[in-house]
């Protein structure tokens, strides 16, 4: 039987991708869905943002986002998909002028770097000194087996965790994410505190400080209130305490990435060069690059962007150039 709401059966994509395999009609209706999402969003959404010079221009917010990140609207260009293959192809839209290619250069698992930095966990900080593939290794621990026998689906169940955890996952919720049993997911995040004990006590101190101080801090000292934290409601002190847990990490790596635009900005500047910084979609940066400044460009978002700020544990990016956004990703 299917999920009844007042109108009927639900249609709702959770519903129907669990029918999906019963019935083959199913796949369709979820395509269907899809690709019209696609066209009325993307691409007739944004065809009405087109300048008279073939730009679009966006807003950007500093101030609308809790944890302190940048936000996008009018039209927002930081959620143009990109899990979907079709999705992406949307970027291919996305051209540089001529005589310019696109630099995108993207910070590696930065909320997961800050949160080995600032919980000075000894074994997390370790992985990421060692160049170790951090899911590959947290697999090895949590599944109590040797790092080269970590099967992908190991790894991705690792990964899942990994981020679960900046994101203070509850057991329910990672067994939804990996469709395995409420007991089960429990059991991973508990051999994941066992293999990072100090993650696990920071996360503890975040959630006590916040309750002593009415807010949660990121590193750099940007506030956030937790008033859910004191609620009579349980399901409402259950999100303040998760809001307690990932804002200092997230924030943390929002306000990293705004010191880094400022320093790649200053720095493009006072090299007087023809590139510009044109979007940021939280920990990316998208450069249009003059091609005869391709190795110069490449060098300060090297330099700037993985110096904006001394963890315990070095910065990283991926830097990718292509003649349009989706070449560049």
């Amino acid at each position: 039987g299917g999920k009844k709401t007042k109108t009927g059966y639900s249609t709702a994509a959770d519903v129907l991708e669990k029918l999906s395999g019963e019935y083959p009609v199913v796949k369709h209706i979820l395509e269907y869905r899809g690709l019209t999402k696609l066209k009325s969003t993307y691409a007739d959404g944004l065809a009405a943002y087109i300048e008279d010079e073939n730009r679009i221009h966006s807003t950007f917010n500093q101030t609308i986002t809790a944890t302190g990140r940048i936000s996008s609207t009018e039209p927002n260009l930081q959620n143009i998909p990109i899990r979907m293959e079709l999705g992406r192809q949307i970027r291919k839209v996305f051209i540089p002028k001529d005589g310019y290619c696109f630099m995108d250069a993207d910070y590696s698992q930065i909320e997961l770097r800050v949160l080995a930095s600032m919980s000075g966990d000894e074994r997390l900080i370790e992985a990421y000194r060692s160049h170790a593939d951090i899911h590959r290794t947290t697999a090895s621990q949590v599944f109590h087996i040797p790092f080269e026998e970590v099967t992908d689906l190991q790894r991705r169940n690792a990964k899942a965790v990994n981020f679960g955890i900046v994101y203070g996952i509850s057991s329910f919720g990672l067994s939804e994410d990996l469709s395995i049993s409420r007991k089960e997911a429990a059991a991973y995040i508990e051999q994941y505190f066992e293999t990072y004990p100090q993650v696990k006590q920071f996360i503890d101190s975040l959630v006590k400080d916040a309750k002593k101080n009415g807010y949660a801090v990121t590193l750099y000292g940007r506030r956030r209130p937790v008033p859910e934290l004191f609620s009579s409601n349980f399901m409402q002190r259950s999100f303040g305490e998760r809001v307690a847990m990932n804002s200092p990490i997230q924030g943390t790596a929002a306000d990293i990435i705004k010191i880094a635009m400022i320093r790649v900005f200053e720095r493009l500047k006072k090299e007087g060069l023809k590139s510009k910084l044109i979007l940021q979609v939280h920990d990316e940066l998208l450069i249009e690059t003059a091609l005869e400044e391709e190795e110069q460009v490449r060098m300060i978002l090297e330099e700037e962007m993985v110096h904006a700020s001394s963890l315990a544990v070095e910065l990283e990016i991926d830097l990718h150039v292509g003649i349009n956004w989706y070449e560049a990703k």
